[in-house]
């Protein structure tokens, strides 16, 4: 055999030899928490870190194993770095968490500010803030063994957890109650309606005669005015829910002004109906 035919055998064994060798060469595979796959050769590994080098390259990389969900070794064995993060874990992450525990919840009431409706469409929000205070501020005064938030503090907490007034029906009130750390909740609600329109007329007429010294009519003068005046009355009535932290409905009751009046006041039916709640003490 000549030599020629030796060395192109021979590179063709050297050849067929290094792509074995390749192919024999098993890879280790890393999964990474942001979804990245690694594929090469764990060199080393510690406590903290390994390190690591891509297939085809000499370079080593350092990894860290609080970035990594598992690794595939290349002998099969699947070995688990981190647990990805459970539902649970990720709703602790949310905007709406417990202010207290259970404990703290005890005997404690917030007012929510009321929802105020004229001819049932939504009215001034300063009237609903307005109600909530006089809420607060006559049953604070009758109140024996619990504590009431007032109200500065009970809608900071509900802004900073991202309720509003337009959102706050997608909340529980086992939600609403664990945002404000209370046990009670007080939502209530004003109804303004238009009632009779009162008028009154008044007229109011003079006359005056002129005589001479003879005593004689020498003129006569007449004048008049009209005064008129219309007031519009208003029906006002009030509804009020106290709930508990375990989404129960304790008290639920409306009342309507006895009479009506023109400044649509509901001071009467509000005070009505916390005179008669559980949670007024005289």
């Amino acid at each position: 055999m000549n030599r020629p035919l030796l060395f192109i055998l021979a590179v063709l064994f050297s050849i067929n030899a290094f792509a074995q060798t390749l192919t024999s060469e098993k890879t280790d595979v890393i999964l990474k928490l942001n979804g990245d796959e690694m594929k090469g050769r764990i060199t080393k590994i510690n406590d903290t870190e390994l390190t690591f080098i891509y297939n085809g390259e000499t370079l080593e990389y350092t990894v860290k194993k609080s970035d990594i969900l598992k690794i595939i070794h290349s002998s099969g064995r699947v070995e688990i770095i981190n647990q990805p993060p459970l539902p649970s874990d990720i709703r602790a992450k949310d905007q709406i968490v417990m202010k207290g525990s259970p404990t703290d919840h005890h005997n404690r009431i917030a007012v929510l500010p009321f929802h105020f409706l004229i001819e049932n469409q939504p009215g001034a929000e300063e009237v609903g803030l307005s109600a909530q205070q006089d809420a607060y501020g006559f049953l604070s005064q009758h109140s024996a063994g619990y504590t009431l938030l007032d109200t500065r503090t009970t809608n900071a907490l509900l802004a900073k957890a991202g309720v509003t007034k337009d959102n706050i029906t997608g909340f529980t009130i086992n939600e609403i109650c664990n945002i404000l750390g209370v046990e009670y909740v007080i939502d209530g609600t004003i109804k303004q309606n238009r009632s009779s329109q009162t008028s009154y007329t008044s007229d109011n007429a003079n006359t005056n005669v002129k005589r001479n010294g003879d005593d004689k009519v020498t003129g006569v003068r007449s004048s008049g005015s009209t005064f008129s005046n219309a007031q519009q009355r208003y029906d006002v009535s009030v509804s009020l829910s106290i709930y508990t932290d375990t989404n129960a409905n304790i008290y639920s009751q409306s009342h309507r002004a006895f009479f009506t009046n023109t400044d649509g006041g509901y001071s009467n039916p509000l005070q009505y109906l916390l005179k008669r709640s559980p949670l007024y003490r005289k």
